[in-house]
């Protein structure tokens, strides 16, 4: 996505305006089971089912040479067929007791330093730590591939002072976007702002890109959470001028899912671009739009089992 330089004002529950800048952009498990903790057993086990070339655990089928060295079956192609270890040719032999050794293990979750307390099957493991809630969040910075995880107060203190995002407290927001020559740029992504309310914290964004042969722009709130917490919160986004608006009510995307799947998914408040230069007024050559929204926590009534929202004052 190509980037331009945009300015974008920004005001918070009455502070005045402030610039926001552009970012640039099957086996079953045998019996008895073995449960190793890392760092509470021997690692010898573990050794023998780490691939030597990608230092990956390996999983069925598991290669080995005429002398018995092992590696992951991604790695054999990568290696042209030849052992990292000897040199020999691998020919197609499966290291089968290796397999069945690793069938009878039991691990902990990889995230276990993290909090997670579930130990699986060796073959189960990797299926639930790609869905594991104690895997580390992707920084969900949008005007850049960010590789920086880690926790929620670990990526807010990153986009701090890293990114240098714009951090207000409040669940009530109003920003004002402004580009000059707003035709001349067909995809953008604004600087991201982060609120904290309700003791969370969500991401709003802002980007202009092409739907279909219409440029557009969108709006969307992200939560900094998973997607079971973010479903505790709503929000609305109001864009408008001229005596018309358009308003978009919904529930937060966790961050989980990335900005680009959130966007492409449509999501969120959707502008034209004609409409957007309408609600600037003026002769529609320069953006001015002005966004505003509000945050609050969908609470349980105990006697209806309704949800009832709880408005931040």
């Amino acid at each position: 996505m190509e980037m331009e330089n945009i300015e974008c004002v920004s005001t918070t529950d009455g502070i005045e305006d402030e610039e926001i800048q552009l970012s640039h952009n099957q086996f079953s498990s045998a019996k008895p089971h073995n449960i190793l903790f890392p760092g509470l057993a021997p690692t010898s086990v573990h050794e023998l089912l780490e691939c030597p070339v990608c230092t990956n655990s390996m999983y069925p089928p598991i290669h080995q040479c005429h002398n018995g060295h092992t590696l992951c079956s991604t790695c054999k192609t990568r290696v042209h067929n030849r052992c990292p270890t000897c040199r020999q040719e691998l020919g197609d032999i499966r290291c089968l007791a290796l397999e069945k050794v690793a069938e009878s293990l039991e691990l902990p979750c990889k995230y276990f330093s993290l909090g997670c307390p579930e130990i699986f099957p060796y073959y189960s493991k990797l299926k639930h730590e790609a869905l594991c809630n104690f895997r580390p969040y992707n920084c969900p910075y949008a005007g850049s591939e960010c590789s920086v995880t880690g926790d929620i107060p670990y990526l807010v203190s990153h986009l701090r002072d890293d990114h240098k995002v714009d951090m207000h407290t409040g669940c009530t927001f109003n920003h004002r976007y402004v580009k000059s020559n707003p035709r001349e740029v067909e995809n953008a992504t604004w600087m991201l702002t982060v609120f904290h309310c309700f003791g969370q914290y969500f991401c709003l964004h802002f980007e202009a890109f092409q739907l279909g042969m219409a440029p557009v722009y969108m709006a969307f709130l992200r939560f900094m959470g998973d997607e079971s917490e973010a479903r505790n919160y709503s929000y609305s986004l109001e864009v408008g001028g001229n005596g018309r608006k358009l308003i978009w009510e919904g529930t937060p995307r966790s961050v989980r899912d990335s900005h680009r799947k959130v966007r492409d998914s449509h999501d969120g408040l959707i502008i034209q671009r004609n409409m957007a230069l309408f609600f600037s007024g003026g002769d529609r050559k320069e953006l001015k739009l002005r966004v505003t929204g509000r945050i609050w926590k969908e609470q349980q009534n105990p006697e209806g089992g309704v949800c009832i929202p709880n408005l931040c004052s």
